[in-house]
């Protein structure tokens, strides 16, 4: 398909490239627009970009707009496909772009223009009889548009800003193919059933209350789930030579201004004020980790020196923002930091790298690898970025590991390595994280002393795993459609006896898994067994165990396996050895 971009310059390109699928779903954007100012002539239009998976439009509609509108405006967008209408591309200069918004009554447009600097060309798209003010890029043809679907509506702050009126956004996706189309539904219908958010209430993990937003509440059996995971962090991590330590959840002002973070990060924190002095509920656990690694005198034979911790940070999001586990204000985070030498770079980037491999293997997921560089409000030399770059890149290369560069995204101290996660229906999730930082170091004037007797800078790796261990584990739920493997479900036996008869011979059954070491649980309700065996399947409960007179006799039990039903009839010991099985083979 051939596409225009800003300047009004013709290029060919494919849906796989990012910037023909941005001109193509954007294209739809624009089509979504014409069909509603020629259904609703009064609507008026804000915004329309594309976005990951699809595209938004704003509108401001005189009327109560609701999701039953949708199948009118896609009758009159597949009208304006056929038409094969082309896009033309111009500039107006400030007083005819005003004037030609004050036309049409598009205010928001006028707006949008008189909030750019003087002299800025304003570009233009044209399809039809509809006029956009848009920067592009678009296809050269509606009918390139061949498969598209509206999807939802919401509400949404123009410009994002809750003082603002209230706007109608709608949402669409498109593809250049219907069979395409028709793939990406059924994921996202197969994604509705998964989302952590009902499964998470479902399955009594966690609770999202109104009394704290973005501040989730873990429930027992999430807490089952979040400190497995810890666990299993704190083994490989110990395995590794990572030493564990904690720093405060708040410090002072000069901190956060030595870190960088008061002027680079500030308007994403939460500060107060003790004794007259200004205080920030930390974002990150890093400037903590320096005042540690600063503590005592080092020597290159101490370094390398991994610090991991487990921190609970806070970043301020907007509201608009939050979703469940995946943007919080508070979490966890998996941090590590990694003091060295210039020469233990490679093979340090190396070690996180496998680790990183071996945690993600574990979870069933496929990753793919982005290496960022530097951003536009970086600090430091141009040789300190350079070797930094060069380091993580120097690594990658050798481990033979793809990966796509991402020109202008690291951090504003240093570039990083990204980890995005594919999950079991194709979705991808970014976790992990890599970055290379000269800047602290120096910023916190840390030492150590090298072989020559000199003082010097040690080079610092920050990293995590999991990311953010509540974000993992809304990835987890999701991943796993909430049916846990059997080493991190918070209940893997569920004790079904079948009348109020063989009560105590199931709590000896509990007892004896306890005792093995195994998580369980008896149901003892006056329920028919036939109930509780649906509700136990319905919490994704690994294994059922049924006992009743048959078993109570014979000192044995019935298996029920969640995804098998009916396995047979065992002794404790038996199964006992099937389970130690099933987790060695994990």
């Amino acid at each position: 398909m051939k596409v225009i971009e800003k300047d009004g310059s013709i290029q060919e390109l494919t849906f796989e490239d990012e910037l023909g699928k941005k001109a193509f779903r954007h294209t739809t954007a624009h089509i979504l627009a014409q069909a509603v100012k020629r259904l609703y002539p009064t609507a008026k239009c804000a915004i329309g970009p594309a976005i990951e998976n699809g595209f938004y439009y704003d509108f401001e509609f005189d009327f109560e707009f609701s999701s039953e509108n949708l199948g009118e405006i896609e009758k009159e967008m597949k009208k304006i496909v056929k038409e094969n209408l082309p896009l033309r591309h111009y500039i107006l200069n400030r007083e005819d772009a005003l004037k030609l918004m004050a036309e049409r009554n598009e205010p928001y447009k006028a707006e949008l223009i008189n909030d750019l600097p003087e002299g800025t060309e304003l570009s233009f798209f044209e399809q039809g009889d509809y006029v956009e003010l848009c920067a592009g890029p678009h296809v050269t043809y509606t009918s390139a548009v061949k498969a598209f679907q509206l999807t939802s509506t919401a509400g949404a702050y123009w410009k994002g800003n809750e003082k603002n009126k209230m706007l109608t956004r709608i949402y669409g996706t498109s593809f250049p193919k219907k069979e395409q189309l028709n793939e990406y539904l059924t994921r996202m219908e197969e994604a509705k059933k998964r989302d952590h958010r009902k499964l998470g209430k479902e399955l009594g993990l966690f609770a999202l209350m109104e009394e704290g937003p973005g501040f989730p509440f873990f429930l027992p059996k999430g807490m089952v789930l979040k400190n497995l995971l810890i666990d299993y962090w704190r083994k490989i991590h110990t395995r590794e030579g990572y030493v564990e330590i904690s720093t405060p959840i708040m410090l002072n002002r000069q901190l956060w201004e030595t870190s960088g973070h008061w002027d680079h990060y500030r308007e994403n924190m939460y500060t107060t004020e003790i004794d007259e002095t200004d205080f920030a509920v930390k974002p990150m656990n890093c400037p903590g980790g320096m005042l540690v690694y600063k503590m005592q005198p080092h020597s290159y034979r101490d370094l390398p020196i991994r610090m991991g911790e487990l921190g609970l940070v806070h970043r301020h999001e907007k509201s608009g923002a939050l979703h469940g586990l995946m943007r919080v204000r508070c979490f966890t985070q998996d941090d590590a930091h990694i003091y060295m030498t210039e020469e233990q770079i490679p093979d340090e980037i190396k070690g996180v790298v496998r680790l990183i491999d071996e945690v993600y293997t574990k979870f069933g997921f496929k990753y793919h690898v982005e290496l960022s560089t530097r951003p536009e409000n970086s600090i430091g030399s141009d040789k300190d970025w350079e070797t930094a770059t060069n380091g993580l890149r120097g690594a990658l290369d050798d481990l033979g590991l793809p990966y796509v560069v991402n020109e202008g995204d690291g951090a504003f101290y240093g570039p990083k390595i990204d980890f995005h996660l594919e999950d079991s229906i194709g979705r991808t999730w970014q976790c992990g994280t890599i970055q290379l930082d000269f800047q602290l170091p120096q910023r916190f004037e840390a030492e150590y002393t090298g072989v020559d007797g000199e003082k010097h800078r040690p080079i610092m790796i920050h990293r995590v795993v999991y990311g953010s261990i509540e974000r993992f584990i809304g990835i987890l739920i999701e991943h796993y459609a909430g049916k846990f493997p059997l080493w991190l479900a918070p209940v893997q036996i569920k004790i079904l006896p079948i009348s109020d008869k063989f009560a105590d011979y199931a709590k000896k059954i509990e007892h004896d898994f306890k005792s093995a070491g195994y998580r369980c649980e008896t149901d003892e309700r006056s329920e028919k067994i036939g109930y509780k065996i649906r509700e136990a399947q319905l919490n994704q409960i690994p294994y059922m165990v049924i006992v009743g007179e048959k078993e109570s006799e014979s000192r044995t039990i019935s298996i029920r396996k969640r995804d098998q039903g009916d396995i047979g009839s065992s002794t404790i010991q038996e199964f006992l050895a099937l389970l130690e099985k099933e987790l060695a083979d994990l």
